[in-house]
């Protein structure tokens, strides 16, 4: 795919700009427009040699003082990790962050160079440059303080009746506030083809219902802090009252968390499928005025509806009528202010800084605003898709583009020889399973349509009417969606952002151009080294298609059960014994990984480093891999999949994450999957001896 001409004119000046730290860097395009996209938008060259060591992985990190089979992840990262000092702006820092870092840096390039040119006024680079502009100028800012939500917090206080209220909920979205009923628009797990409104419970200003619900040191030592926190806000605001306020805003969300499910069971894609018809929706779930709600929401004429968590609704309900209208008014208005704190003043931003990362992360100091802006302008919600085009054109080479394509064929044959060789599942459910494998679509490093922001007005001058722009923007195009085919074209992250993921209901799995950088990608580096690393990223999310979650929709993403009932039977049993291995796991003391919670993602890790190995023996056909620098293929391939998860966080930090992130944390990402696999035994003369060693009837292999 080409890139569009509109961006020619700056593609040719960014390449005059001098960046030695990049990795990959473009030709000096053509300034001739009729030449054509090619000769507008080149190719970024392939780095000759690795960029990490002499074949692709950075061993200096290495303990070699720890055996690999007591401890793959520190032997692989343990000099690293007794020597990096943890920056004081950041919850925690790794591999990951370094490539997230460069991608940031490229973006701020861009974002620099379009203000140094003043762009014409209109032009998609003007708005970039201006709404980034805005956000940095903090003198402006300042000397508004609250008043930009001055008209919010007027309407908020000028709810006195249940139908206000139920008006205020249905507009939460829109006016960045809070509700305890969100929705949001997806495809329809019947019908993929056919957008969906869901509608959960929620409203949690705290990480998880076990903030609320733990009686723990650590959390009600939160608790208190999170009241303080609370009342400081509404005092920025000038808020009468604002300790009773707060205090009453915490007892209102800890009900809410009473009637929460478990993090287990609100990731159970069985629990939350609850498909209604409107009008059966409105007679099941009554004291709630639906049709009113729907209507502010800007939503008319709503045929049906997903219902995720049905036994929380009618408790929930009963809340909003049963609790002051005041205590609601207080949730709406601290949410309102601290959700809005990034574009407000910096007394208002560090008071919001100071708990959410300070007080629950353990950070002492906010990342520099160059960074934040980069971060709010280039991300999907901001104009990171206009940005991605450009960065496309910049650093990723198609020559990149190919050799991941033919990783993902190799991943592909991979997970099918694996389907065809398991004996704990039959051939009914292996035809539909390979049926499924067939089906799944790979998109790599940038969408083939980009998004149009010509509606869009962003000025100088102006960061909180650019936000709600912005926000507004993306809310009335995804309720617009409503009765619309759905767009399978569209991506849901930006080129730019360093990640991954596979979406259930398109049967696919995207990979930005952004992760596609060393450790996790390097087009010059050794082939066990990509297998290992970006290998075992295409192998997780190829696996996530078949995963305790994820293998319950079909070939055309259509949730339903493809599986005979003995096969399922096996296969839950197998995905149980590996929960129990992570349920085994305290990363601190008195705090275990949840394997149910993390389930999902513990059997992407393991499938996709089973597949990611398969996949390495299938690149190297009938030979031996060489021997580089004293390590064999198989030893390389292993060292750079625990290299990519090298990284270290804070306490705090991994606390929240415990409770509310699905990964487990990056030493289990390693060491709960390497004593899995067999041939990591081998590669690294691990003995029954060794801390990680588990027998071999002990060790679960799924795909």
């Amino acid at each position: 795919m080409s890139i569009p001409l509109k961006f020619s004119w700056l593609l040719a000046s960014l390449t005059l700009a001098a960046c030695g730290s990049d990795i990959i860097q473009a030709p000096n395009p053509s300034m001739d427009e009729t030449a054509g996209p090619a000769a507008v938008a080149p190719e970024a060259e392939v780095a000759a040699k690795p960029i990490l060591g002499n074949f692709g992985i950075d061993l200096s990190s290495r303990d070699i003082s720890i055996r690999p089979g007591d401890d793959f992840f520190r032997h692989t990262n343990g000099l690293w990790l007794d020597t990096f000092e943890l920056p004081a702006d950041r919850s925690g820092y790794g591999a990951v962050n370094v490539v997230v870092d460069r991608s940031d840096e490229r973006v701020k390039a861009i974002i620099d160079e379009l203000a140094a040119v003043e762009p014409t006024a209109g032009s998609l680079e003007r708005k970039i440059s201006d709404y980034y502009l805005s956000y940095m100028d903090t003198d402006t800012l300042n000397r508004l303080g609250i008043e930009p939500l001055q008209p919010g917090l007027n309407k908020l206080a000028e709810i006195h009746t249940l139908e206000a209220l139920t008006a205020a909920f249905g507009r939460a979205q829109i006016d960045n506030t809070a509700t305890p009923f969100n929705f949001s628009i997806g495809a329809n797990r019947s019908n993929p083809d056919r957008y969906q409104l869901g509608l959960s419970v929620g409203g949690f200003g705290l990480p998880d219902r076990d903030y609320y619900l733990e009686d723990t040191e650590k959390y009600i030592e939160i608790r208190i802090e999170y009241v303080a926190h609370i009342a400081r806000v509404l005092e920025l605001a000038g808020i009468e009252d604002a300790q009773g306020k707060a205090q009453a805003i915490l007892q209102l969300e800890t009900q809410i968390a009473e009637h929460t499910w478990p993090r287990a069971q609100r990731r159970n894609r069985d629990l939350t499928y609850n498909p209604m018809d409107f009008e059966e929706f409105v007679s099941e779930y009554t004291g709630f005025d639906w049709n009113a709600f729907f209507t502010a929401a800007g939503i008319t004429d709503l045929e049906d509806l997903n219902v995720s968590f049905p036994s929380a609704m009618a408790p929930v309900i009963a809340l909003v009528s049963e609790l002051p209208m005041d205590d609601w008014v207080s949730f709406m208005t601290y949410r309102l202010i601290v959700d809005s704190a990034g574009v407000l003043s910096e007394e208002i931003d560090k008071e919001s800084f100071s708990f959410y990362s300070t007080s629950l992360n353990g950070v002492p100091e906010q990342r520099q605003r160059w960074e934040r802006g980069v971060a709010r302008v280039g991300s999907r919600a901001g104009l990171g898709d206009a940005i991605g085009e450009v960065y496309i054109a910049r650093h990723f080479p198609e020559a990149a583009k190919q050799q991941m394509d033919e990783l993902v064929i190799n991943l592909r044959s991979a997970l099918a020889t694996s389907i065809s060789e398991i004996n704990w599942m039959g051939e009914a459910t292996k035809i539909e399973a390979r049926l499924k494998l067939e089906s799944l679509l790979p998109k790599i490093a940038y969408p083939n349509q980009w998004k149009d922001f010509s509606a869009i007005k962003i000025t100088r001058d102006d960061l909180f009417a650019n936000a709600n722009t912005l926000r507004e923007h993306n809310y009335r195009e995804q309720i617009g969606h409503l009765g619309e085919t759905t767009d399978r074209e569209e991506w849901f992250m930006t080129p730019q952002t360093v990640n991954a993921y596979y979406n259930p209901a398109f049967n696919e799995m995207v990979f930005p151009a952004g992760i596609l950088q060393p450790p996790m990608f390097d087009p010059a580096a050794d082939p066990a080294v990509n297998y290992g690393s970006i290998g075992g990223i295409i192998g997780h999310e190829m696996g996530h298609g078949f995963d305790d979650q994820g293998s319950k929709s079909d070939y055309q993403g259509i949730q339903r059960n493809w599986w005979t009932e003995q096969d399922r039977a096996n296969f839950d049993q197998l995905t149980a014994e590996l929960a129990a291995q992570y349920d085994e796991f305290e990363p601190l003391p008195g705090y275990f990984i949840d394997g149910n919670f993390t389930l999902g993602e513990n059997i992407g890790d393991l499938g996709g480093m089973s597949l990611a190995y398969k996949a390495y023996k299938v690149s190297l056909g009938n030979n031996e891999a060489p021997i580089i620098d004293g390590f064999t293929g198989d030893q390389r391939f292993f060292l750079a999949f625990a290299r990519v998860w090298q990284s270290m966080i804070r306490d705090d930090a991994l606390i929240q994450r415990l409770t509310s992130d699905p990964h487990s944390p990056a030493e289990f990402r390693v060491n709960g999957v390497v004593r899995n696999i067999d041939e990591w035994y081998e590669a690294f003369d691990v003995t029954p001896e060794d801390d990680l060693y588990l027998p071999p009837e002990d060790r679960v292999r799924i795909w």
